[in-house]
């Protein structure tokens, strides 16, 4: 389970002053649940991930994972929570000289180094699962935006950690691409009963797979709930977002 509780950020910029990028966020996602993070841009959803694997630290708040509070914890201990996550940035952040194969491979060889036939088994089952038998020797530039995506999906997911957060998984793709990305995410969760956290701007396709989802708006969580009541509540802003509509309060 991830407890967020109370969270606030606010950056300094200098001689243009301060923006507060979160405010007094709080939701908690529970054990197993593929949770949707939405909002408008430079919402503070990207923040927000950084946030709960201890990229970035809060100006208040606490964010429990499994019972360890990651905003108290020192460096050597945030290390060890960080073992619990799998992270999809959202440009992918391949490695460009590295093969495919050493992509995939690198946060298990760089956490727990385990023999390399035991890397070498893995790697090759993951990359199976994500529909890339056979890509082991490619590199990233050679590949279509799809393909790096699933590579990514491969590297996030390839330590089996319980936690696993997606960033813009399928940013930039066609839809049909798009929803086969969700699809496979879908099915690797349901796989590992990894407890997720997505965001997404491509809502038509996030919402075919979530189970809960959260709506930021200027820093602020103004909705937390399932799937189906975002779809059908009468909070003016979300109802907008959600369905699309021209016209409203955003």
């Amino acid at each position: 389970m991830i407890d967020v509780r109370d969270i606030s950020k606010t950056f300094h910029l200098g001689i243009e002053g301060t923006r507060n990028v979160l405010s007094r966020v709080t939701f908690t996602v529970p054990k197993g649940c593929l949770y949707g993070l939405i909002g408008p841009g430079a919402a503070g959803k990207s923040v927000l991930l950084k946030l709960i694997t201890g990229l970035m630290k809060p100006d208040r708040g606490s964010i429990v994972v499994d019972g360890s509070d990651m905003t108290a914890a020192n460096e050597l201990e945030i290390q060890e929570l960080r073992k619990k996550f799998g992270f999809l940035f959202q440009n992918n952040a391949l490695f460009d000289h590295m093969t495919v194969y050493d992509n995939v491979a690198f946060p298990l060889r760089r956490l727990y180094a385990p023999p390399e036939e035991e890397t070498h088994a893995r790697v090759i089952e993951r990359l199976r699962c994500v529909s890339l038998p056979g890509f082991e020797d490619r590199l990233p530039p050679g590949l279509s935006g799809g393909q790096k995506k699933r590579v990514g999906v491969a590297r996030a997911t390839i330590t089996q950690a319980p936690y696993v957060l997606y960033d813009e998984p399928a940013a930039g793709l066609d839809p049909v691409t798009s929803q086969k990305i969700f699809d496979l995410l879908r099915a690797e969760q349901r796989a590992s009963n990894a407890t997720v956290i997505m965001v997404s701007s491509d809502l038509d396709r996030l919402l075919t797979v979530t189970d809960r989802v959260g709506m930021l708006y200027r820093g602020e969580l103004i909705f937390d709930g399932s799937t189906e009541e975002a779809r059908t509540t009468s909070e003016p802003r979300v109802k907008q977002f959600v369905h699309g509509l021209t016209e409203g309060p955003l």
